[in-house]
C-alpha cells in the first residue's frame, strides 16, 4: 500500500524535474546573442547619452537597471529548484561526488589556469595590456557558478535520470550560497586581482540568496495551488528570463562597442579557455562517472552540469564588481554567446558514445 501511495508523489517530481526539451528561442539563442551585440554596438554608437544614463543609475555600485533584468533573469529559472530533493542525493552519492568534486574542486581552478595561460601568456600581445586581470577574472566569475536551469535541458536531450538531475542542481545552489564569494575571492587573489570583498558580498547576496529566498517562497505559494498552477507559471514565465538577459546584452554591449570595435578578435580569443574548459570538465566527470560504474543517465547530467555555467550569475557580477565597461563583464558575455552551440555539442558526443561509456562501466 505504501508503494502504491508514493508512486504518484515519484512520478510528479520527475515530471518537475524533466521540462520540455529548448524551444526554438532557446535553440537559436546563439543568434539572438549575436543579434543583441550589433545593436548593442550600433546603439551605443549613435545613442550615447541616454546608455550614459543608464550608466549612472547606480546605489551602492549596483546599477538599478541591471539589477532588476538580473532579478527577471534569475528568478524564473531558480523557481524550477525543488530544494526538498536534497534527500536524493544518496541514492546516487557517486554521481554526486563526481558532480561536487568538478564543480567546485576543478572547473573554478582549471578555468584561472587557462585563463593565465591564454589571457596573460599566449593572447597578451593582441589584447588592451589594462583589461588582462579583468578578463581573467570575468572567466573566473563564469567557472565559479555552475549551471542551474539549462542543464535540465541538457539532461532531458540526453535522456538523464531526472530527478538525478534535480538533486544535484539543488545541492550546487545551496554550496554556491556560500562557497561563490570565498572560491571567486581566492582566485581573483591568486590572479593578483584587488578583491572588493564588500562589492562581492553584495552581489551574492543580490544575486544568488534573494533570488533563491523569493524563488522558493513564490514555488510554495504556487505548489500550494496544485502542480497544473504551478506548471501553467512556469510556461507563462518562461520567456522573462532569456528576454531579459537579451535586454542586458543590449546594454552591456552598448557600453562595450568602442572597445570591440577597436579590437574584434577579443571575442574570438576569449572563447578559446572557455571552450577548453567545457570540453574538458565534461571529459573528466563522464570518465568518472564511467571508472565509478555509474548508469549512463547519471553520468549525463553530472558532466553537463559541470560543462555549462549559470552565466546570469556571472554576467551579474561582474558587472557590479567591474563595471558595464569592463574586460570582466565582456568575458562572461562570450560565454553565453558561446554556451548553446557548445553544449549541444557535448550532448551529441555522450548521446552517440551510450555503447562505449556503458560497456566500460558494466566492466568496472
Amino acid at each position: 500500500m505504501n508503494n502504491t501511495r508514493t508512486v504518484p508523489a515519484v512520478q510528479q517530481a520527475a515530471r518537475a524535474a524533466a521540462p520540455a526539451p529548448m524551444s526554438v528561442f532557446e535553440r537559436w539563442l546563439t543568434i539572438w546573442v549575436f543579434l543583441c551585440i550589433v545593436a548593442g554596438i550600433a546603439l551605443g554608437q549613435l545613442l550615447p547619452g541616454p546608455f550614459q544614463a543608464i550608466g549612472r543609475m547606480e546605489v551602492a555600485q549596483v546599477n538599478l537597471p541591471v539589477g532588476a533584468l538580473i532579478w527577471i533573469m534569475i528568478i524564473p529559472m531558480l523557481l524550477k529548484v525543488d530544494f526538498t530533493s536534497l534527500h536524493q542525493v544518496s541514492q546516487h552519492w557517486k554521481g554526486i561526488g563526481v558532480t561536487l568534486f568538478v564543480n567546485w574542486a576543478v572547473k573554478p581552478f582549471s578555468m584561472a589556469l587557462l585563463g593565465w595561460i591564454f589571457v596573460r601568456h599566449i593572447f597578451a600581445p593582441y589584447l588592451p595590456a589594462e583589461q588582462l586581470d579583468s578578463y581573467i577574472a570575468g572567466l573566473i566569475l563564469l567557472a565559479a557558478a555552475p549551471c542551474t536551469a539549462m542543464v535540465f535541458v541538457w539532461s532531458r536531450l540526453t535522456g538523464g535520470h531526472p530527478l538525478f538531475t534535480l538533486s544535484q542542481v539543488a545541492l550546487n545552489d545551496t554550496i554556491m550560497v556560500f562557497a561563490f564569494a570565498p572560491i571567486v575571492a581566492l582566485l581573483l587573489g591568486l590572479s593578483s586581482i584587488t578583491v572588493p570583498w564588500d562589492t562581492l558580498i553584495t552581489s551574492v547576496v543580490l544575486y544568488i540568496v534573494i533570488p533563491v529566498i523569493v524563488a522558493q517562497l513564490w514555488r510554495k505559494a504556487l505548489l500550494s495551488k496544485g502542480q497544473a498552477a504551478f506548471d501553467a507559471t512556469l510556461a507563462r514565465i518562461g520567456p522573462w528570463s532569456i528576454t531579459a538577459l537579451l535586454a542586458t546584452l543590449v546594454l552591456l554591449f552598448a557600453f562595450q562597442g568602442e572597445a570591440i570595435l577597436r579590437q574584434p578578435l577579443v571575442i574570438a580569443m576569449l572563447a578559446v579557455p572557455i571552450l577548453i574548459q567545457v570540453f574538458f570538465n565534461s571529459a573528466l566527470a563522464y570518465w568518472l562517472n564511467r571508472k565509478l560504474g555509474e548508469s549512463h543517465s547519471v553520468a549525463c547530467p553530472s558532466a553537463l552540469i559541470g560543462a555549462s555555467n549559470f552565466f546570469e550569475l556571472a554576467v551579474a557580477a561582474a558587472i557590479s564588481l567591474f563595471g558595464f565597461e569592463s574586460g570582466a563583464a565582456l568575458a562572461t558575455v562570450v560565454g553565453v554567446l558561446i554556451e548553446v552551440p557548445v553544449m549541444l555539442l557535448v550532448v551529441r558526443i555522450v548521446n552517440q558514445s551510450k555503447g562505449w561509456y556503458e560497456a566500460g562501466a558494466r566492466g568496472g
